[in-house]
């Protein structure tokens, strides 16, 4: 119970005081893996868009919770401007704990903790977080980009293939980051530390030579999302559907066993789940690269509903309320850009968005319209979250978009959004 007032209080002073790193998005309210990865998605599309690629460097850090150095960390809370009792109540948390390995019958001996942050606490990823806050002025001093989520950071660039100066800038804040790693008793693993150089194939060549030193793949997990060298997301879909259909398999089998509610919870929990994780990332993609997502949720409501499969599937999936794949891309997005609009959503994703303000004064001067920026492409350009976003919000009723809360919201746009997709 203390422990959870004293996250509160705390939370609050680092918010109040502007204390968090701006790109760091874990453990923190508003902020996801998801957030995160629009924001890098759409810096690389913005590059792409510019023709310009895009080297994503993912930092592997070993057991980094369990190296953090107590004193370090004090320090930290000291320049922060904590002291006095609070501070001393932080230096007891931390200090004088102990752990041992247990099994059956047999116990393993009692060993101090002399750093890490403690495992399983609410405290400890807030801690952690602090402990880091140093690193993003490393990466700053470079004019790197960066984000990071918990003890996964990831750094990217943007490049034209004969530009060696970037490729050499981004190699040179690696060694920096390591050094600072060091000093604060952290392990960056440059062997598990992986490269992508994103973009056209041809162009890609020229700069992988100059990063031969690091592990560089043609796709990479990134937050649980698979990226690939074009973009273009087509493993990240493969392996959703493969996964998909592989759950599917087991549970048409157990389906003649459970009641249509129960079943509909193992739908959720296997299949909606992983087609509805991070889909904001497909936004702008044609409906031909999404089809077998598609085709894994018409299979899904097949097997709920013991539909057959000649049966036409979109009166099925009005039956279920289930809005169909771009339709719950879609809403996503939204939902991002609502929480942007009002303030609920991460800074780096409000700064994308810009409230238009026409030059004199309108009769649309008042209605919640955003500024829809310029781009070249389609593949990249309109399929960014700064262009996506605003544009599919400016297409919305003006009374949805000026919903009171997030839970209206959420209700007004799945009816909008489910009248359009079955009209």
């Amino acid at each position: 119970m203390i422990e959870k007032t004293v996250l509160i209080q705390f939370n609050e002073f680092l918010i109040r005081n502007n204390i968090f790193e701006k790109y760091q998005s874990g453990f923190r309210t508003n902020h996801s893996t998801e957030t995160a990865l629009v924001k890098i998605v759409n810096d690389i599309r913005c590059n792409l868009d510019c023709q310009k690629l895009s080297v994503l460097v993912l930092l592997d850090l070993s057991a980094a919770f369990d190296t953090v150095d107590h004193s370090i960390l004090l320090n930290r809370l000291r320049g922060l401007g904590i002291s006095g009792t609070v501070l001393k109540w932080f230096y007891s948390y931390l200090t004088d704990r102990s752990f041992y390995v247990s099994m059956d019958t047999c116990s393993s001996r009692v060993f101090n903790i002399n750093c890490g942050v403690p495992q399983g606490s609410i405290l400890g990823p807030l801690l952690f977080n602090l402990y880091m806050l140093p690193l993003g002025d490393v990466i700053r001093r470079h004019g790197v980009c960066f984000h990071s989520y918990a003890d996964d950071t990831q750094l990217y660039i943007a490049v034209s293939p004969d530009d060696e100066e970037s490729v050499n800038t981004l190699l040179k804040c690696i060694l920096d980051i390591e050094s600072w790693m060091a000093d604060n008793f952290l392990q960056l693993n440059q062997d598990k530390t992986e490269v992508l150089v994103i973009g056209s194939e041809d162009k890609r060549e020229v700069v992988l030579s100059k990063l031969k030193n690091y592990k560089t793949s043609q796709c990479v997990r990134n937050l649980g999302v698979i990226f690939d060298s074009e973009l273009n997301f087509i493993p990240q879909i493969k392996n959703i559907t493969k996964t998909g259909f592989y759950h599917l398999k087991y549970i048409s089998r157990v389906r003649p066993f459970h009641s249509l509610a129960s079943t509909e919870v193992l739908m959720h929990a296997f299949i909606t789940s992983r087609l509805d994780y991070c889909n904001a990332l497909l936004s702008g993609l044609p409906r031909t690269r999404i089809a077998n997502l598609q085709l894994l949720q018409n299979s899904a409501a097949r097997v709920l509903t013991r539909t057959r499969g000649r049966e036409h599937i979109t009166p099925v999936l009005r039956s279920l309320h289930w809005l169909p794949v771009q339709f719950r891309i879609d809403f996503k997005v939204l939902l991002l850009v609502y929480k942007c609009f009002y303030g609920l959503g991460p800074s780096y994703l409000s700064d994308m968005i810009l409230k238009y303000e026409p030059s004199r004064t309108l009769r649309s001067s008042d209605t919640g319209l955003l500024v829809i920026p310029k781009v070249r492409t389609k593949t990249y350009g309109e399929a960014s979250f700064s262009f996506y976003g605003p544009h599919l919000w400016n297409s919305l009723p003006e009374s949805l978009r000026a919903a009171e809360t997030v839970h209206v919201f959420k209700g007004r746009l799945k009816t909008y959004l489910f009248n359009l997709a079955f009209s």
